[in-house]
């Protein structure tokens, strides 16, 4: 037998109906929001998140599945969205769009080669959106936002943001000094990753979760205490924002995120559900105004943020919330050979009309047929032999209620989608 492989999993029928309601309320809240979505390969040029995701980063040093094609070219599964969004807005020319700020979403797989534990996979699925073009503290906000309300319309509440600010370019300069500074004479108390961290890019060391409570990195300075008076306000302005809308925040001053190409605001959504554990982050994200200038394009600020699914299945089985069982609409009970073609006709005109119906295709008694029926939670028994042949009608019965009835043919849709 072969087995799937490590860090990978199927999403089997019994669950899959979950995958299915979180994507209905994607695509839902996204038209509220009025993002468009756009979908891109699951592998690109490796060079793609080498200079976007960051050179220095865990996920490219360590994590991403690398591999040499037949023409001789480095090609990476993708192991995040937005590097990805970025290249298909340069490439395909959307910055010049009338429609200003583009606001996209994605949904998809992603690959990483990490320890697989609950929630985390090597093959995992994320929900994210970018909105390009604008320099607005409001498009902050309104990612934020849109993420919050993305949460709440899947009855997830009881929620915190997170969130905090790095500064413009000048800013950020100022704190890596003043950060090395300070970690200089303690980086021998720090983990290897974090002591290599400290060479290759100090602002790293105050994401590790290793150090998480180490005093060196919880009295460190903090990138709020560094902004310039153009990052301090544009923070300013964002903070003003979410009170207008009314949203539970804490600022974090050691929020960095974990990702190079981001500047001004980052922010996380926590929810303390049982099933998450000590990792309660449901989604991250953040202002990143120079990413697609250093991938070639032009001079485009951006704010986005990212989602894993996993993660969000795991939030929603925390739920006391009651989960519609799946269920079919119909079963049809043919009884006899010579009626089975006009049965299949019946079934195929009101599935064209938007019916789910299902059929015995193994022959079964007529208990058997009635326990099937059950099995897929049928609604409606639409039982039909020689006798409803010859008169032109259905003996349809409610499963629910009991009530059975012969109905035209012709009718049945109608009288069944006004029981529904």
């Amino acid at each position: 037998m072969i087995n799937k492989v490590k860090g990978t999993y199927d999403i089997l029928p019994e669950d899959s109906f979950k995958w299915q309601a979180i994507e209905k309320v994607i695509n839902d809240v996204s038209k509220l929001f009025n993002f468009k979505e756009i979908r891109t390969p699951i592998f690109e040029y490796s060079e793609l998140f080498h200079r976007g995701v960051g050179e220095t980063t865990d996920i490219v040093k360590k994590e991403t599945y690398d591999f040499i094609d037949r023409g001789k070219r480095s090609i990476t599964l993708r192991p995040e969205g937005t590097a990805s969004i970025v290249r298909s807005v340069i490439e395909n020319k959307l910055y010049a769009s009338p429609n200003q700020p583009l606001k996209l979403y994605y949904k998809g797989p992603m690959f990483r080669y990490e320890r697989p534990q609950k929630g985390r996979y090597r093959q995992f699925h994320q929900f994210g959106a970018e909105a390009l073009g604008s320099n607005s503290p409001l498009i902050d906000a309104e990612i934020i936002n849109y993420a919050v309300t993305f949460l709440k319309m899947l009855k997830i509440d009881n929620i915190l943001i997170k969130i905090n600010s790095l500064g413009d370019d000048e800013s950020k300069a100022l704190y890596k000094q003043k950060l090395k500074e300070y970690l200089k004479p303690n980086v021998d108390q720090l983990c290897s990753d974090c002591q290599r961290r400290y060479i290759e890019n100090p602002l790293r060391v105050l994401d590790c979760k290793v150090d998480k409570f180490n005093p060196v990195l919880i009295e460190a300075p903090k990138p709020l205490d560094y902004l310039s008076h153009v990052a301090k306000t544009h923070f300013d302005k964002v903070i003003e924002a979410l009170n207008a809308v009314g949203l539970n925040y804490e600022i974090d001053k050691s929020l960095v995120r974990g990702l190079d190409y981001y500047t001004h605001t980052v922010f996380e959504v926590e929810a303390k559900l049982e099933t998450l554990g000590a990792q309660s982050t449901l989604v991250g994200g953040g202002r990143y105004n120079n990413l697609v200038a250093s991938l070639g394009g032009p001079n485009v600020p951006a704010v986005g943020f990212a989602f894993g699914i996993e993660r969000l299945i795991l939030a929603m089985d925390s739920l006391e919330t009651k989960e519609e069982k799946p269920f079919i609409h119909c079963f049809m009970i043919a009884l006899g050979d010579e009626v089975q073609n006009d049965a299949l006709k019946i079934i195929n005109n009101l599935r064209l009309k938007g019916l789910i119906v299902d059929y015995d295709f193994f022959d079964k008694n007529l208990k058997g047929k009635f326990k099937q029926a059950d099995r897929l939670n049928a609604r409606f028994l639409l039982i039909y032999g020689s006798d409803e042949q010859k008169e032109k009608v259905v003996n349809v019965k409610n499963n629910e209620t009991g009530e059975q009835t012969k109905v035209p043919i012709i009718e049945i849709y109608q009288y069944i989608k006004n029981k529904l």
